[in-house]
């Protein structure tokens, strides 16, 4: 039925039969997240499943060939993402907490890397090349469920600050492993091994960060005193200009954006544009996730005929599952035992990092166009039902994590300074009010009120309301107040 619907569409253009399922998709997608809203489960995971549901193997309601054209959403979603990462790369905060994060990011990473390559290469035999990209796809990890479950539960302290700069440089780490992973997989693919066919592409990939380096300080330097509007308008041509980029040459444009991000955001301190990219990229977002999600082969998880090197898909997939979260949780332990972290962070961080989505699912997309045919698709069809799981269970593991190392609740409340027991002394409301009028008298005294004037029609009303020498100080500061307050 619907066949014959698009096909009328079609009749004379694709243009209505693609502006229709792109509406649908959009509408679905934003029904989806009002069920997983109930659940406390994060956007993602709608996403993916109103993907599944419209696809061929439930409703079908999103033709082939509108799926097969959007391939470019791929790029597009994931250069937002990933300059979205590079605002997370201050390098005032990496200075001050740098050493030890960094060493617990890489064990972490790594080892779930590691584990995973073991599994699919030495122990499953199923080829270098997909057993490589799956084990770099293993080192990623998405925030934004463990970040959402932080803000519910209020948590803080020594563990939260931890898992926050962690899951920052996690990312940095899986874009890096998948750029080398990538370059060694086409390697094994072609004709004949050799080391030109690892350097060149990553040679390409160091291209791609020097040109996002590069757009960074022009960025900086056109973001000057420009409108909103042409803020968003110029760095989003600068994001599709790196995808370009990337495309021409056949690399990730991933590390280019997320070095553009990081320059950007270190020479600027401008944090506002990514803001704003954040308002405009949900749209983008929920388009990728829910093409991922289209293109799932549940036919392939679910059978037991359909198999990669003579090994059931879905034991492929379970297996990865596990093996992940076993290198996630000994990576971060170690990590931990090495940086001399307290014992709450190094038992529970592990659990913590169970979650993946955003960055592994594209890059997945982007590691099935690599392998192509039906391996790529069984990559993509992994790494997408592991993550629905991640997702699902992420958010109960993290909380169970904060709750183990006393970041909230009763137990947080009784660490006192040092470790020492006992409530912590809560001031009175009456002392909060002091404190407060303290800072804002503090605040007034600092503030000139020239300065504070913020176009020349602000500057002329205040020379023209501006006290006569004689004028006692006593008035001065009544004016300057009752201004500042009309402010």
């Amino acid at each position: 039925m619907l066949d014959e619907f698009y096909r009328h569409l079609s009749a004379t253009s694709d243009v209505p039969a693609v502006i229709i399922a792109v509406a649908i998709m959009l509408l679905a997608g934003f029904l989806g997240t009002r069920i997983t809203k109930l659940l406390k489960l994060p956007n993602v995971t709608a996403y993916i499943l109103v993907g599944i549901l419209l696809g061929p193997f439930c409703l079908d309601l999103v033709p082939d060939f509108v799926v097969e054209g959007m391939d470019f959403i791929s790029d597009i979603a994931l250069a937002f993402i990933a300059f979205s990462v590079g605002e997370y790369f201050r390098f005032s905060t990496l200075k001050k907490n740098g050493g030890k994060v960094v060493v617990i990011t890489l064990s972490e990473a790594l080892m779930a890397s590691v584990l995973v390559f073991v599994l699919c290469f030495f122990i499953l035999k199923l080829g270098m090349a997909f057993s490589i990209i799956l084990a770099a796809l293993a080192s990623a990890t998405a925030p934004a469920s463990t970040l959402m479950t932080i803000r519910q539960t209020k948590a803080h302290g020594d563990f939260v600050d931890t898992l926050f700069s962690v899951v920052a440089l996690d990312d940095l780490v899986g874009l890096l492993a998948y750029s080398v992973a990538v370059s060694v997989a086409l390697a094994s693919l072609g004709d004949a091994f050799s080391a030109g066919d690892v350097l060149l592409p990553i040679a390409w990939n160091v291209m791609m960060i020097g040109v996002g380096i590069a757009f960074g300080f022009i960025l900086k330097f056109l973001m000057a005193k420009r409108s909103t509007d042409n803020r968003l308008i110029v760095s989003v041509a600068f994001l599709f200009a790196l995808c370009g980029i990337g495309a021409a040459v056949d690399v990730s444009p991933l590390l280019g954006c997320m070095a553009m991000g990081t320059v950007y955001i270190n020479i600027s301190g401008d944090d506002k544009l990514f803001k704003q990219l954040n308002y405009f990229s949900p749209p983008i977002l929920l388009l990728f996730f829910v093409k991922s999600g289209i293109g799932f082969r549940l036919d392939a998880l679910v059978s037991t005929e359909i198999s990669l090197g003579g090994v059931p898909l879905l034991l492929i997939g379970a297996l990865y599952f596990l093996v992940r979260l076993v290198g996630k949780y000994i990576g971060a332990f170690l990590g931990c035992a090495v940086t001399k972290k307290d014992k709450r962070v190094r038992n529970y961080l592990g659990m913590a990092l169970a979650p993946q989505a955003g960055v592994a699912i594209g890059l997945a997309a982007l590691g099935a166009r690599v392998l192509g045919g039906e391996t790529g698709d069984m990559l993509e069809t992994i790494v997408l039902s592991s993550s629905i799981l991640y997702e699902l269970i992420g958010p109960a593991l993290a909380k169970l994590s904060l709750y183990l190392s006393h970041s909230y609740g009763e137990a947080a409340e009784t660490e006192g300074a040092g470790g020492a027991a006992g409530p912590i002394p809560r001031p009175t409301r009456e002392e909060e009010v002091a404190s407060l009028k303290e800072r804002l008298q503090a605040i007034q005294k600092e503030i000139s009120v020239k300065e504070y004037a913020r176009s020349p029609e602000e500057e002329a009303f205040l020379e023209a309301t501006e006290p006569p020498e004689e004028e006692s100080s006593a008035g001065e500061e009544y004016n300057r107040r009752k201004f500042i307050n009309k402010r």
